[in-house]
């Protein structure tokens, strides 16, 4: 079965809701507690799997109590976890989120997997046989330019999430046919925000769509010469947490509609405005039909999603 390929972090999410965020050396009564899975390209795929496309995942946990549960959140989403690699005696990805209550502004704390990444070895012989799109966070570069390089000559394409400016990820965005990067990326690039920047920036990244997410004011996109900006859907906000991740999910989603750039980061912004409105990075994350119920309701006139 044709499939989404996603190589790249998963993760256990353990986030905490507060009134306001705490100062040094005081306690924090916390009112909600929840664990859920994340990881932005494990969640992206989660996004797609809702979503109705087949998703594979490729990366690694450790044998720990943690690397259990992100397995079972992935098998609980019917993402295919064949190639989900346990290392022996390790610790698998966490992340502690502190949210603050009113608005949804978090404060992420992580630590990545103990042991080593996954390598080109271990990505098995034929890995994007019959793989619709190849999509990738760049945080074990080595074989994330290495699978970005095959899919380019299979013709696979290629997107890149670009949390951080991390090593590897100009020669990465060389391979991507979208550079799906954060406003802190953009910014650590030297971005001063405006769209003579923006242009000058995406030139540089050399991908042929480049889109920077801006929370809740939208998105920004360098696509044949022009700057698409679209807006945030707005929500009632509970968490912010993984809304990056979704995005990515529904924009692949768009593009393998065969919809038009428009269309497609539109319907992007509408899954991650919904996945909002729940705490933590997937509980939210809408069905298709759910989807589209919410863009009937909500769309612009011109874009239909009829």
């Amino acid at each position: 079965m044709s499939s989404v390929i996603g190589i790249g972090q998963c993760s256990l999410d353990y986030l905490a809701f507060v009134d306001t965020y705490p100062p040094p050396d005081t306690k924090k009564e916390v009112s909600q507690w929840v664990e859920q899975g994340g990881g932005p390209v494990a969640t992206a795929l989660v996004t797609l799997s809702r979503l109705g496309i087949p998703c594979k995942f490729y990366g690694v946990i450790g044998d720990d109590g943690e690397g259990e549960k992100i397995k079972q959140s992935l098998i609980s989403e019917r993402v295919d976890i064949s190639n989900l690699k346990v290392r022996e005696n390790a610790r698998s990805q966490v992340a502690f989120i502190v949210i603050e209550k009113d608005g949804g502004r978090r404060t992420i704390f992580w630590r990545r997997p103990s042991d080593r990444e996954l390598s080109i070895e271990e990505l098995n012989e034929g890995f994007l046989d019959d793989a619709l799109f190849l999509h990738l966070d760049g945080l074990m570069a080595e074989v994330s330019i290495y699978a970005a390089r095959i899919a380019k000559k299979q013709s696979i394409p290629v997107m890149v999430d670009a949390g951080r400016l991390r090593p590897g990820m100009f020669e990465l965005a060389k391979e991507a046919d979208f550079f799906v990067a954060s406003e802190e990326f953009a910014t650590d690039m030297g971005w001063d925000r405006t769209s003579e920047g923006f242009i000058k920036m995406a030139k540089e990244l050399c991908a042929p769509v480049v889109t920077v997410t801006l929370g809740d004011r939208g998105s920004i996109t360098w696509y044949k010469n022009e700057v698409i900006e679209v807006p945030a859907f707005k929500v009632d906000v509970v968490d912010t947490t993984g809304a990056g991740d979704v995005f990515h999910g529904g924009y692949i989603y768009g593009i393998l509609q065969g919809w038009d750039i428009k269309k497609t980061l539109q319907f992007a912004s509408a899954v991650a405005a919904m996945k909002c409105r729940e705490p933590g990075g997937r509980k939210g994350i809408p069905t298709l039909d759910e989807a589209m119920e919410f863009l009937h309701r909500q769309s612009p006139t011109g874009i239909s999603f009829i």
